[in-house]
């Protein structure tokens, strides 16, 4: 995929108001109105009723660690001198523990355990990241 598709296809997607979050500062997901089920990743409607339109809300993100893995093949090349690096997969209690994936933001070599508690930092769009913006992952507990 080339940067312009990403960027057309982060604008027009089904998932386009996740983008828009991003590049808001926000973690924006969609929850249906009806019957507040959090659906994700983004579907043009909700999974469990039906209704027709979700609403997008603003999530904390924080939750915790799913699942992770440490990838050493250059999906991207503009990623190839980032290896290795680790992609997280992050269950949010706050969205009804859908999960989301962003990359790790600390060592690559560190040994992630599952259940451990990780909070997300919107980055600004860049080269690496075909100009959109990105969520990361890192240690730690939950303010408050």
């Amino acid at each position: 995929m080339t940067p312009e598709a990403a960027r057309q296809l982060a604008a027009t997607g089904v998932d386009a108001q996740f983008w828009s979050g991003l590049g808001d500062g926000a973690v924006r997901l969609p929850q249906c109105p009806e019957c507040d089920r959090w659906v994700w990743p983004a579907q043009p409607s909700c999974p469990g009723c039906l209704h027709a339109e979700l609403a997008w809300r603003d999530v904390e993100p924080v939750g915790v660690v799913y699942s992770w893995t440490r990838t050493w093949y250059p999906f991207v090349a503009v990623r190839a001198a980032d290896l290795p690096y680790v992609v997280v997969l992050v269950e949010l209690p706050a969205a009804g523990n859908v999960r989301v994936l962003g990359v790790y933001a600390g060592d690559s070599a560190d040994e992630l355990v599952v259940g451990e508690p990780v909070r997300g930092q919107i980055l600004a769009p860049s080269d690496r990241t075909y100009g959109l913006p990105s969520l990361t992952w890192a240690r730690g507990a939950p303010a408050g």
